[in-house]
């Protein structure tokens, strides 16, 4: 058997998912009671899996790295969620969302994966509706839709700029209700230290409590991983703090392969950076380019003086404003997708026409939407997003345009896993930014929250009842086992041994620099040899970390101690995202080579040789990893140089 056993059902495209759901294997309610699942992450996936299954009479024990689940990363989604309803009769369609996201995605996605998506992708509004989540509404009373990138129809289900909120709300409350009637037991300030596996199959974790900071361990049948993505390797990103990828690192480091880890999305939209000693991006969602339009000076002088201060952005006539998007990309404009956007804003500042006194920030500008729609249906539409940025940047964006400038902000890649969400570990499963499987080389605008529910409240419930059809008669681990013992041990050892190195380095001195390595070498273009740079560098700090960080040596909470963890991680991470952007002699959404680019500079794809899934195994920390390939089939759409022109 391929070692990569995807287990796409066999018969149409369109037939797939339900072919599955007549074909799968059921576990009746009685037998629900006496199986266990561990759910890591409170996020949409999270919370809305664990909901799922507590809903249907499994014992759930989900585990919260937050206090409670309403802080959540999720939360900072501020868009829309997408959806293939057509609502305003613009020509969408369940095949057209299918389409417009395996285009998005730079044809790197498995076409049966993507198609289940836009297939629920209706589904999930109707739930969200029925929980209550406040969506906009339009004058008469249907929920109304707006644009977002690498789409010519109106998708998006949105509340103002506030969409994750409301929809983890919703989701809390399922959470909230099955917690009440005993099917769900949450743990909050818990973080995932190990996985255990017996007998090759997922049945525990290690975790350490955020506040005493003991080691626990938990058993169960099955393990599902939901606790989001790694743009934290990168330092600054539009994550949260407490957000990171070692959830992800230990399965891979128990068996779970690791897949296409240099896909790493850049969002267009974020407020520039504007310190050294800034620990975090803040984004502005994608809406915003729907009415806002994005423009540099076309001339050099201008941008120079604007750097300086010297003039303003509102004293650059109309006619010497460069928009640039609109100019290159006349079919779409402004709403071409985020990768394309992210390099061509990076392109008009290198070449000397960006602004801001760094040079680092083009215009995002609201004054033709203000005068066509006034300033009241814009502040309906956009008022909190206007609010957080005057907060933070201390300009009015109603008068003055906003500064925007790339940063890095989703990962596509993650754990691999099959057709059913599970990873080459049996019985653990990936939901939501976690895995791989949806968005290829580049995610849309909106489909991060599709996704996370699409797998929690509509995958797993049937796919996990597959898998645990034929473990009803296993009882309850003993979390004495030689396994779990053997794990918190690995778990305690690494931790004394970060506590024993007493440097004189602190972590974020590391962290940060790791940052610059990876975002200056293996950020938004990526060429040979500074891949090859960036990997002997990350090697020589990681072993700088090892023999000169600081971590202070305090019994119970200790967020140092948990920062540290992390970024030995990072540096890991960092090193492998390297290889498999250096394996990759191609460009292809996020990923961009620079040697590999068409006469007009956009991504060249190379579908002869690299139309593949690349799945890493591990082989310990110094040892290059073993590159599985899942070869990638287009059946039903025709591989082709993406055109947003």
């Amino acid at each position: 058997m391929n070692f990569l056993d995807s287990k796409i059902p066999a018969g149409p495209l369109a037939e797939k998912w339900t072919k599955y759901k007549a074909e799968q294997k059921l576990v009746n309610p009685a037998n629900k009671r006496k199986l266990d699942i561990i759910v890591i992450g409170t996020g949409l996936a999270g919370a809305s899996a664990a909901a799922s299954f507590g809903e249907l009479g499994f014992n759930v024990k989900v585990f919260c790295i937050q206090d409670s689940p309403r802080r959540a990363h999720s939360i900072a989604a501020q868009g829309g969620i997408n959806a293939a309803k057509n609502y305003p009769n613009d020509g969408d369609s369940v095949q057209r969302l299918f389409n417009d996201t395996i285009k998005g995605g730079d044809y790197r996605a498995r076409e049966a994966n993507v198609y289940r998506l836009a297939e629920v992708s209706n589904s999930i509004i109707d739930q969200c509706v029925a929980q209550g989540v406040p969506f906009a509404r339009d004058y008469s009373g249907l929920l109304a839709n707006r644009s977002f990138g690498g789409a010519q129809v109106s998708r998006t289900f949105y509340a103002r700029g506030q969409t994750g909120q409301q929809l983890l709300l919703g989701a809390y409350g399922a959470l909230s209700k099955e917690i009440e009637k005993g099917t769900v037991k949450m743990y909050p300030r818990r973080e995932m230290m190990d996985l255990v596996v017996v007998d090759g199959r997922a049945r525990g974790v290690i975790v350490r409590n955020l506040v005493t900071g003991e080691l626990e361990r938990y058993s169960a049948h099955a393990v599902v991983i939901a606790s989001g993505g790694y743009g934290r390797v990168f330092y600054l990103s539009t994550n949260a703090m407490s957000s990171n990828g070692s959830a992800i690192w230990q399965c891979y480091k128990k068996g779970a392969c690791m897949a296409n880890p240099c896909f790493t999305q850049i969002h267009p939209t974020c407020i520039p950076v504007h310190g050294d000693y800034q620990s975090k991006l803040t984004l502005m969602s994608e809406s915003l380019r729907n009415d806002g339009r994005i423009w540099v000076p076309k001339d050099a002088e201008k941008a120079r003086l604007l750097r300086e201060g010297k003039i303003k952005a509102t004293d650059i006539p109309e006619d010497e404003r460069d928009y640039y998007l609109e100019r290159r990309y006349p079919s779409f404009g402004n709403l071409v997708p985020r990768d394309v956007a992210s390099r061509a804003a990076k392109e008009r500042c290198d070449a000397g026409y960006g602004v801001n006194n760094t040079g680092r920030a083009v215009y995002l500008d609201f004054k033709e939407a203000i005068q066509r729609l006034g300033k009241q249906a814009v502040e309906e539409k956009y008022g909190n997003l206007f609010e957080m940025y005057e907060r933070i940047v201390d300009e009015n964006p109603y008068v003055t345009p906003m500064m925007i400038y790339p940063a890095v902000h989703y990962t596509m890649g993650g754990l691999w896993v099959d057709y059913e969400l599970q990873t080459t570990v049996k019985g653990l499963f990936a939901a939501g930014e976690v895995n791989f499987s949806d968005h290829g080389a580049n995610r849309l605008g909106a489909s991060a929250l599709m996704q996370g529910l699409s797998d929690g409240y509509f995958v797993l419930p049937y796919t996990m009842q597959n898998y645990l059809a034929d473990q009803i008669n296993e009882k309850p681990l003993d979390e004495n086992l030689p396994q779990f013992e053997e794990a918190e041990l690995a778990v305690r050892q690494r931790i004394t041994r970060i506590l024993s190195i007493n440097g004189d380095i602190v972590t974020d001195n590391i962290h940060r620099r790791l940052g610059r390595i990876m975002w200056e070498k293996v950020g938004m273009s990526r060429t040979e040899q500074s891949l090859k740079e960036a990997i002997e560098e990350i090697k020589a700090l990681r072993k700088e970390f090892w023999t000169r960080v600081k971590v202070p040596n305090v019994e119970g909470m200790n967020t140092e101690l948990e920062k540290a963890l992390r970024v030995a991680d990072f540096l890991e991470m960092g090193e492998l995202i390297a290889r498999d952007a250096l394996m990759r002699n191609e460009s292809c959404g996020g990923h961009f080579r620079e040697e590999y680019q068409t006469p007009d500079g956009e991504a060249q794809r190379d579908d002869e040789h690299y139309a593949f899934v690349a799945a890493y195994e591990f082989q310990g920390v110094d040892n290059e990893p073993i590159l599985h390939k899942e070869e990638l089939k287009f059946e039903n759409v025709e591989l082709k140089q993406r055109n947003y022109k």
